[in-house]
């Protein structure tokens, strides 16, 4: 698979450049800023884009408009956003608009070289990845209903599910049977009230519920100024 890299540190972009040549990928094009980015994205027309969201000129949400735009002119191209902190509000954005081969990282998981490859991979092939921290602050805002009706055991798999992992992902990450996940999950459509319809999109249903985007008779959050 092609990538295009858009981060403004020089050092970091050579090390995501060689961590994804580890994992496979070819690094079509870098580039340091927004404009680049999407020149890059219109040349090369790569499976992938991985790109920082803060970038020149003003340093605040240029990689997610940039993400956004990407998606709209180019949905061939996943795209993996990666922060510095936890801002979950750039991941709900991203993913009120798409529910699909999108991703939300934090910098530091680059370091294990392995999951953070996964998780790109399981973008590019259409999945989604968001990163536990975002989850865990997701979790303690989002305390009200629906996510109220659901057990403890049934928000951890919410919430493993809303990093993007299959049944059998989850079922490993909390020592249980892939089918004692599949009642958790089971129960968690019957709480959010959602449709017998296709299991996959009932998932990616189920996890805009949990950020509290926009969804089948659910409307967008109100606007909020409370960004970084």
């Amino acid at each position: 698979m092609r990538a295009v890299i858009a981060e403004d540190s020089v050092l970091l972009r050579v090390g995501l450049i060689k961590v994804l040549e580890m994992g496979g990928f070819q690094v079509a094009a870098e580039a340091g800023d927004a404009e680049g980015l999407l020149a890059s994205v219109a040349e090369h027309r790569p499976e992938l884009a991985l790109i920082d969201v803060r970038m020149p000129p003003g340093f605040t949400d240029e990689g997610v408009r940039a993400a956004m735009e990407i998606r709209r002119r180019w949905p061939g191209t996943a795209v993996v956003l990666l922060s510095q902190y936890v801002e979950e509000r750039y991941a709900a954005d991203l993913l009120s608009a798409h529910t699909s081969s999108v991703g939300y990282l934090l910098k530091q998981r680059v370091a294990d070289v392995a999951d953070f490859v996964a998780a790109v991979r399981r973008v590019a092939d259409g999945g989604t990845a968001l990163d536990p921290q975002v989850v865990a602050q997701l979790l303690l805002r989002r305390d009200s209903d629906p996510l109220a009706r659901l057990t403890p055991r049934e928000r951890e798999v919410l919430g493993l599910m809303a990093e993007g992992r299959s049944n059998a992902g989850i079922a490993q990450a909390l020592v249980v049977s892939e089918s004692a996940v599949a009642k958790h999950i089971n129960n968690i459509f019957a709480k959010f009230d959602l449709p017998v319809v296709d299991a996959d999109h009932r998932r990616v249903l189920a996890v805009l519920r949990f950020l509290g985007v926009s969804g089948p008779n659910r409307p967008f959050p109100p606007a909020r100024d409370d960004r970084p």
